[in-house]
């Protein structure tokens, strides 16, 4: 994976807030060893304004795909604090990393076709019988 892009937007940049980020990326590369860029943007309040919430949006690609996570202030009260704005963004993304990964393997169960939807494409009056 190619250096991860950190942004801080409204605030500041923190060492220990990157180097925060840079251990939690570390964690998905290992787990998820087809990650080939991550840019992650911290938006802090706006004016310096104690009490309002952080956002952080976690941007991935892998082959193939481009995953946007993004936690609103609005999700989470206890996003005030920049470090659980981070914590709850990357445990999105693993969630969301894990998904797809069930996906691709093919461990998520299909539903039958419905029924309705089978009975919807056929005119009334064709229906078609079983051979004995």
């Amino acid at each position: 994976m190619l250096e991860p892009m950190i942004h801080f937007k409204d605030m500041d940049p923190s060492d220990a807030l990157g180097a925060d980020i840079r251990k939690r990326i570390a964690r998905l590369e290992k787990t998820f060893a087809r990650l080939t860029s991550c840019r992650v943007t911290v938006e802090g309040s706006h004016g310096g304004y104690h009490g309002i919430p952080y956002r952080v949006c976690v941007d991935l690609t892998l082959p193939g795909a481009e995953l946007v996570i993004g936690r609103s202030p609005s999700a989470r009260a206890q996003n005030v604090d920049a470090y659980v704005a981070i914590r709850d963004a990357f445990r999105s993304a693993r969630r969301e990393l894990q998904e797809r990964r069930r996906r691709r393997r093919g461990e998520i169960k299909t539903h039958a076709p419905d029924v309705a939807a089978l009975n919807a494409a056929r005119p009334f009056g064709s229906s078609r019988v079983a051979p004995s």
